[in-house]
């Protein structure tokens, strides 16, 4: 049979075939795929951008400050304040020499070994002289972040793994793969970068140790890759110890200036390109068969056992996977919940074990305060005991917390209360340790 082209209304010769194939190409037309990794139409491994994203985490502010992250203020006179219109955090310095704000998340997230992790946040800053502002995903000694000091931009990654804290900076002039500088041959897009307006902001982590990190800003729609840290093939060790870290937003001055300056703090996202499996360690604490906690008064909460970081791990990331309650009786009735960074009386901290990232508490007499995380009823029969398994997709949600700039780790309690006075209660958590 005859093939006819469309495109040029004619018929091909006898026994010639026409074959069309699908091409991924990047903005600028270029073919990408395994074989040429270099557009964003692929993730950090080559792949093409099919896979269903995992979100790991994500943050916006519609009626306040979410709670999710941590504030460091260095001077009195320094705000951090929710607008409410905007749907923003104002972060604002005042002229003050040393004048500085750091906000960070209280979680570090979990990247998965063979898996791009993508890295979304969205602000507002405002250039200055003496003024240094970050946004990006490091914590004190590891991460990739953008800088912008007075009116020059950086790429920079900051590294533990040489024993100190060393940084890589790229200023923009020097970015890889646009400078954003408009119409001149280092920038491919045409497009010249405003600081002074609105930007987002991505980041695609390829780590095992020795990958490949890209930056960009997503600009009309568009991701537009500036630069890749380059390490597999000229690197000798890792180029960062870790990356499962926490996001930040930083503003500092570096001198006196002019006037008050404000970082806007909007939106920020990680996202697993792939999806995410658990596999981490399995470890768990629990009450002895003859320990069981008397529950004095009817109503109250009593802490049964807490968990939290140990001090010296406290970028480890644990995930509460499972509670098991028995209530020691016949038809009595008990509620518990599951609390975030209560405050625990006589609370006294024994280690999980030394392969283990976690301390426990069974001995605090009082809970207090702290946010629930989920909560429930359970009957107490002579028969068996109440397990309950955190749900899958919520796991992230039981993640132990902490506050990075101050060194507190935050408790996670299994708190539990009784429809009578005196009923005891036996209890065991689960958890699971994806930093081993």
């Amino acid at each position: 049979m005859a093939q006819f082209r469309i495109d040029s209304h004619q018929y091909l010769p006898q026994e010639k075939t026409l074959f069309e194939v699908v091409m991924l190409a990047d903005q600028y037309g270029n073919q990408v795929g395994p074989a040429n990794p270099t557009g964003t139409a692929v993730d950090a491994f080559g792949r093409a951008r099919v896979s269903t994203p995992l979100t790991l985490f994500d943050s916006s502010h519609r009626y306040a400050d979410n709670g999710l992250w941590v504030t460091s203020n260095t001077s009195s006179n320094s705000t951090v304040t929710f607008n409410e219109n905007a749907g923003l955090m104002n972060l604002v310095v005042t002229t003050a020499n040393n004048a500085e704000i750091i906000r960070e998340t209280t979680k570090v997230f979990s990247y998965q070994p063979g898996k791009s992790l993508q890295i979304l946040q969205t602000f507002v800053m405002e250039p200055k002289a003496n003024v240094r502002q970050r946004v990006g995903y490091y914590g004190a000694n590891n991460g990739i972040y953008l800088e912008v000091s007075g009116n020059t931009a950086y790429f920079v990654e900051r590294s533990l793994s040489s024993g100190t804290v060393q940084e890589t900076r790229v200023a923009q002039s020097s970015w890889n793969k646009d400078t954003l500088l408009g119409a001149v041959a280092s920038s491919p897009s045409g497009i010249t970068l405003d600081l002074t307006k609105a930007q987002i902001m991505f980041v695609d982590v390829e780590w095992l140790g020795l990958g490949t990190v890209r930056c960009g800003f997503v600009i009309d729609g568009r991701l537009i890759h500036c630069h890749s840290f380059n390490h597999a093939n000229y690197i000798t060790s890792t180029y960062m110890t870790t990356a499962s870290l926490p996001l930040r937003y930083e503003i500092k001055n570096t001198g006196v200036t002019a006037s008050n300056t404000t970082l806007k703090q909007v939106c920020s996202s990680v996202i697993s390109e792939g999806g995410y499996e658990l596999r981490g360690t399995q470890q768990s604490i629990g009450l002895g068969a003859n320990s069981a906690v008397n529950l004095a008064a009817a109503g109250t909460f009593y802490p049964i056992i807490s968990i939290q970081l140990k001090s010296a791990r406290q970028d480890a990331i644990v995930i509460l996977t499972a509670l098991s309650i028995l209530g020691i009786g016949n038809n009595a009735r008990f509620r518990y919940k599951i609390i975030n960074n209560p405050t625990l009386t006589n609370a006294s901290w024994t280690s999980a074990g030394s392969d283990t990232s976690v301390e426990y508490d069974t001995s605090a007499t009082a809970v207090t305060g702290g946010r629930t995380l989920a909560s429930g009823y359970l009957a107490a029969t002579t028969q068996s005991a109440t397990t309950i398994d955190a749900l899958k997709e919520a796991l992230f949600k039981f993640q132990l917390e902490r506050n990075a700039l101050t060194g507190v780790s935050y408790p996670l309690t299994l708190a539990i209360e009784s429809a009578v006075a005196n009923d005891d209660v036996l209890a065991t958590l689960d958890w699971e340790e994806i930093t081993r």
